[in-house]
C-alpha cells in the first residue's frame, strides 16, 4: 500500500555553517544514510527557510537528504540579509555545498519557489541532476508575481483586504513598491509589522482548508521577516532569473525525468504554471491531486510527493 504518512522525527547526523561572500553564513545538515541515495531538498520562499518537518519526506534507510537555509533564510545569517541576495548567488552555494560533500548527482526535491530554484539550478548544472520532485510550479513570470499581490483577491477578499489594508490607499496600485519601503525601513516596529502581513496573507491562502497553524507559523517573526523581504526583493528584480526565463532554458534538461505534484486549488501557484512546464518537458510527469492546495503538508500532497519520491528508487 503506498505510504502515505511522513517518516518519524529524524534527527541530522552532520551540521554546519558555510561561510559564503558578502558577510553571508549557510546552514545546512545531512540526515537519513550516508551510503543512500543524494537528495537537495529546496525551501521555499524565497525566504522561508527549512524546518525539521522537511526532514521526514524521505526513507531514512534509502536516502542521504542535504538540507539547507537559502541566504538571509531559517538559520543562516545575517537574517534578511539582501546583500548579494539573488538566484545565481544561491546556485553558486548549492554547488559550493556539493563540492564540499562530495556529491556528484543527486535528486534535486523542491516546491513553490524551491521549483523555481531547481529548475534554475538544474539549468545550469544538469550535469549534476538525476531527476527532479516538484511540487507547485513557480516559473517566476511577471504573471505569476501580480497574480500573488493582486489576483488572490478574487477568491480570498478579506484576506487580500488585510494585506492591502496594511498600507495607506494612495499606496495600494503598487502594494509591491509600498511594502517594499516599509520592508526595507530600520526600525523594527515598521519593518516587522509589514512582515507579518504579508507573511500571513501568504499563509491564509496556502491550505484548501483553513488552517490556524499554517497561519501562526507563517506569523512568527524570524520566518516573517525573512520571507516577506527576501521575497520582495525577489519579486522586484523578477526572480534574477535568466533572459527568456525557466521555459526557455528547458532544451538543457530536457533528457532528466521529473515527477511533478500539484494541487487542483492551489492559489499561491495555480496550476497553469505546471501545465505549461509539462508541456515544454517531455519525461516529466504531473500529479494532480483533486483535493488540496498550495502546502506541502495537505493530506493529498504529502501522498503524492511520498510516492513520487518511492518512484526514483528503482532508478
Amino acid at each position: 500500500m503506498p505510504r502515505s504518512d511522513l517518516y518519524p522525527d529524524i534527527a541530522p547526523f552532520e551540521s554546519g555553517y558555510l561561510p559564503l561572500d558578502a558577510g553571508h553564513t549557510m546552514y545546512w545538515e545531512q540526515v537519513g544514510s550516508p551510503s543512500g541515495m543524494p537528495v537537495l531538498f529546496l525551501h521555499g520562499g524565497p525566504g522561508a527557510g527549512a524546518g525539521a518537518v522537511h526532514r521526514r519526506f524521505f526513507d531514512p534507510g534509502r536516502f542521504r537528504v542535504v538540507i539547507f537555509d537559502q541566504r538571509g533564510a531559517g538559520r543562516s545569517r545575517p537574517l534578511g540579509s539582501l546583500a548579494a541576495n539573488d538566484t545565481p548567488h544561491l546556485i553558486g552555494d548549492i554547488e559550493r555545498l556539493r563540492e564540499r560533500l562530495r556529491i556528484d548527482r543527486w535528486l534535486v526535491f523542491g516546491g513553490s519557489w524551491g521549483s523555481t530554484l531547481g529548475l534554475a539550478y538544474g539549468q545550469a548544472h544538469p550535469e549534476h541532476v538525476a531527476g527532479f520532485v516538484l511540487r507547485g510550479i513557480f516559473l517566476g513570470r511577471r504573471q505569476e508575481i501580480d497574480w500573488f499581490l493582486y489576483g488572490l483577491a478574487r477568491f480570498f477578499p478579506d484576506t487580500w483586504a488585510a494585506f492591502a489594508g496594511h498600507v495607506p490607499e494612495a499606496e495600494r496600485g503598487d502594494l509591491l513598491a509600498a511594502y517594499w519601503r516599509r520592508l526595507t525601513d530600520p526600525d523594527p516596529h515598521v519593518h516587522l509589522a509589514a512582515a507579518r502581513a504579508w507573511s500571513v496573507y501568504e499563509g491564509s491562502c496556502s491550505t484548501l482548508l483553513p488552517s490556524p497553524e499554517t497561519v501562526a507559523s507563517f506569523a512568527e517573526d524570524r520566518t516573517a521577516l525573512g520571507l516577506a523581504r527576501i521575497e520582495a526583493h525577489y519579486f522586484r528584480h523578477g526572480l534574477f532569473l535568466p533572459e527568456g526565463g525557466l521555459l526557455g532554458g528547458m532544451s538543457r534538461i530536457a533528457h532528466i525525468p521529473g515527477e511533478i505534484v500539484q494541487g487542483r486549488y492551489d492559489m499561491i501557484c495555480p496550476p497553469e504554471s505546471a501545465a505549461a512546464l509539462v508541456a515544454a518537458w517531455d519525461r516529466a510527469r504531473l500529479t494532480i491531486v483533486p483535493d488540496a492546495g498550495h502546502s506541502a503538508l495537505e493530506p493529498g500532497i504529502r501522498a503524492a510527493l511520498l510516492a513520487a519520491i518511492e518512484r526514483f528508487r528503482g532508478r
